[in-house]
Protein backbone atom coordinates (compact mmCIF):
# COMPACT_ATOMS: atom_id res chain seq x y z
CA UNK A 1 0.00 0.00 0.00
CA UNK A 2 1.58 3.36 -0.98
CA UNK A 3 1.24 6.16 1.35
CA UNK A 4 -0.97 8.24 -1.06
CA UNK A 5 -3.33 5.34 -1.07
CA UNK A 6 -3.90 5.76 2.99
CA UNK A 7 -7.45 7.07 3.65
CA UNK A 8 -7.83 9.10 6.79
CA UNK A 9 -10.43 9.14 8.80
CA UNK A 10 -11.33 13.21 9.16
CA UNK A 11 -12.49 11.91 12.93
CA UNK A 12 -9.15 10.23 13.85
CA UNK A 13 -6.21 11.51 15.05
CA UNK A 14 -2.99 10.56 11.89
CA UNK A 15 0.14 9.73 13.51
CA UNK A 16 3.28 10.14 11.78
CA UNK A 17 5.16 6.63 10.34
CA UNK A 18 8.50 6.23 8.59
CA UNK A 19 7.81 4.36 5.36
CA UNK A 20 9.82 1.87 7.07
CA UNK A 21 7.28 1.83 10.04
CA UNK A 22 4.68 1.46 7.60
CA UNK A 23 5.95 -1.12 5.58
CA UNK A 24 6.65 -3.03 8.11
CA UNK A 25 3.04 -2.91 10.10
CA UNK A 26 1.54 -3.53 6.68
CA UNK A 27 3.50 -6.95 6.56
CA UNK A 28 2.86 -7.96 10.06
CA UNK A 29 -1.17 -7.50 9.18
CA UNK A 30 -1.08 -9.16 6.38
CA UNK A 31 0.85 -12.22 8.01
CA UNK A 32 -1.59 -11.74 11.18
CA UNK A 33 -4.54 -11.73 8.38
CA UNK A 34 -3.05 -14.91 6.73
CA UNK A 35 -2.60 -16.52 9.83
CA UNK A 36 -6.78 -16.35 10.79
CA UNK A 37 -7.40 -19.72 9.19
CA UNK A 38 -4.64 -21.44 10.58
CA UNK A 39 -5.46 -20.48 13.84
CA UNK A 40 -9.46 -21.25 13.51
CA UNK A 41 -8.03 -24.95 12.48
CA UNK A 42 -6.37 -25.05 15.61
CA UNK A 43 -9.63 -23.69 17.93
CA UNK A 44 -11.98 -26.35 15.83
CA UNK A 45 -8.77 -29.21 16.37
CA UNK A 46 -8.50 -27.81 20.01
CA UNK A 47 -12.85 -28.18 20.66
CA UNK A 48 -12.94 -31.70 18.98
CA UNK A 49 -10.84 -33.00 22.27
CA UNK A 50 -13.52 -33.13 24.34
CA UNK A 51 -14.67 -31.12 27.83
CA UNK A 52 -14.13 -27.27 27.17
CA UNK A 53 -13.87 -26.46 30.51
CA UNK A 54 -11.15 -28.89 31.25
CA UNK A 55 -9.49 -27.98 27.90
CA UNK A 56 -6.32 -25.68 28.31
CA UNK A 57 -5.57 -26.03 24.84
CA UNK A 58 -8.99 -24.80 23.61
CA UNK A 59 -8.79 -21.76 25.75
CA UNK A 60 -5.02 -20.52 24.79
CA UNK A 61 -6.07 -20.76 21.42
CA UNK A 62 -8.82 -18.63 21.98
CA UNK A 63 -7.19 -16.51 24.00
CA UNK A 64 -4.44 -16.29 21.09
CA UNK A 65 -6.96 -15.54 18.64
CA UNK A 66 -8.37 -13.19 20.29
CA UNK A 67 -5.17 -10.96 21.08
CA UNK A 68 -4.13 -11.39 17.61
CA UNK A 69 -7.78 -9.62 16.15
CA UNK A 70 -7.42 -7.23 18.78
CA UNK A 71 -3.39 -6.26 16.96
CA UNK A 72 -5.22 -6.63 13.21
CA UNK A 73 -7.97 -3.80 14.67
CA UNK A 74 -5.02 -2.00 15.81
CA UNK A 75 -3.07 -2.04 12.72
CA UNK A 76 -5.68 -1.35 10.61
CA UNK A 77 -6.79 1.83 11.98
CA UNK A 78 -3.04 3.26 12.89
CA UNK A 79 -2.71 2.46 9.38
CA UNK A 80 -5.62 4.32 7.79
CA UNK A 81 -4.87 7.01 9.76
CA UNK A 82 -1.03 7.03 8.96
CA UNK A 83 0.71 9.91 7.85
CA UNK A 84 3.66 8.39 6.38
CA UNK A 85 6.99 9.70 5.25
CA UNK A 86 6.07 13.06 4.94
CA UNK A 87 9.09 14.73 7.00
CA UNK A 88 8.14 17.65 8.81
CA UNK A 89 10.18 21.10 7.99
CA UNK A 90 13.46 21.20 8.94
CA UNK A 91 11.95 24.81 10.93
CA UNK A 92 13.23 24.05 14.49
CA UNK A 93 9.12 24.02 15.58
CA UNK A 94 8.85 20.76 17.55
CA UNK A 95 6.06 18.13 16.31
CA UNK A 96 4.91 14.79 14.83
CA UNK A 97 8.36 13.69 12.81
CA UNK A 98 11.01 15.43 14.62
CA UNK A 99 13.51 14.30 16.59
CA UNK A 100 13.26 17.05 19.62
CA UNK A 101 15.96 17.63 22.09
CA UNK A 102 14.29 19.11 25.50
CA UNK A 103 16.11 20.45 29.01
CA UNK A 104 13.57 19.96 31.86
CA UNK A 105 13.90 23.26 34.62
CA UNK A 106 16.35 23.16 37.08
CA UNK A 107 18.27 20.48 35.02
CA UNK A 108 21.84 20.81 33.10
CA UNK A 109 21.03 17.50 30.81
CA UNK A 110 19.29 17.20 27.61
CA UNK A 111 16.82 14.42 26.49
CA UNK A 112 16.47 13.60 23.14
CA UNK A 113 13.19 11.76 21.49
CA UNK A 114 11.32 11.35 18.32
CA UNK A 115 7.69 12.37 18.47
CA UNK A 116 5.36 9.96 16.66
CA UNK A 117 4.46 6.68 16.98
CA UNK A 118 5.56 4.18 19.60
CA UNK A 119 5.58 1.49 16.40
CA UNK A 120 8.40 3.62 15.25
CA UNK A 121 10.34 2.23 18.31
CA UNK A 122 11.33 -0.78 16.35
CA UNK A 123 13.09 1.41 14.00
CA UNK A 124 15.05 3.79 16.16
CA UNK A 125 17.10 3.46 19.01
CA UNK A 126 16.09 6.76 20.22
CA UNK A 127 13.15 6.94 23.05
CA UNK A 128 9.56 7.49 21.15
CA UNK A 129 7.12 9.54 22.97
CA UNK A 130 3.40 9.99 21.21
CA UNK A 131 2.31 13.34 19.65
CA UNK A 132 -0.88 12.75 21.83
CA UNK A 133 0.84 12.18 25.19
CA UNK A 134 0.95 15.35 27.88
CA UNK A 135 4.65 16.30 26.65
CA UNK A 136 4.53 15.72 22.92
CA UNK A 137 0.95 17.47 23.14
CA UNK A 138 2.69 20.48 24.93
CA UNK A 139 5.56 20.36 22.69
CA UNK A 140 3.86 19.81 19.70
CA UNK A 141 4.15 23.72 17.73
CA UNK A 142 6.89 24.87 20.23
CA UNK A 143 9.66 26.21 18.57
CA UNK A 144 14.10 25.92 19.33
CA UNK A 145 14.04 28.37 23.01
CA UNK A 146 10.61 28.10 23.46
CA UNK A 147 9.98 26.44 27.32
CA UNK A 148 6.49 24.88 27.97
CA UNK A 149 4.79 23.42 30.82
CA UNK A 150 2.90 19.86 30.80
CA UNK A 151 0.90 17.72 33.57
CA UNK A 152 2.56 14.60 34.25
CA UNK A 153 -0.50 11.73 34.76
CA UNK A 154 0.42 11.92 38.46
CA UNK A 155 -0.56 15.54 38.21
CA UNK A 156 2.75 16.96 38.61
CA UNK A 157 3.35 20.27 36.58
CA UNK A 158 6.94 20.29 34.44
CA UNK A 159 8.24 22.65 32.60
CA UNK A 160 10.73 22.19 29.44
CA UNK A 161 12.76 24.15 27.09
CA UNK A 162 13.14 23.12 23.54
CA UNK A 163 16.70 23.25 22.82
CA UNK A 164 16.38 21.90 19.33
CA UNK A 165 14.08 20.35 16.62
CA UNK A 166 14.96 18.58 13.55
CA UNK A 167 13.18 16.02 11.30
CA UNK A 168 13.72 12.20 11.58
CA UNK A 169 15.85 11.02 9.22
CA UNK A 170 14.76 7.03 9.86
Amino acid sequence: MSPTAVNASPTAAATWLTQDAFDRLSQELADLIAHRPALAREINARREEGDLRENGGYHAAREEQGKQEARIVKLQQLLRTAKVGEAPANDGTAGPGMVVTIRFDGDDDTETFLIGSREESATTDLAVYSAASPLGRALTGAREGDTVSYETPTGRTMRVTVVAARPFSG
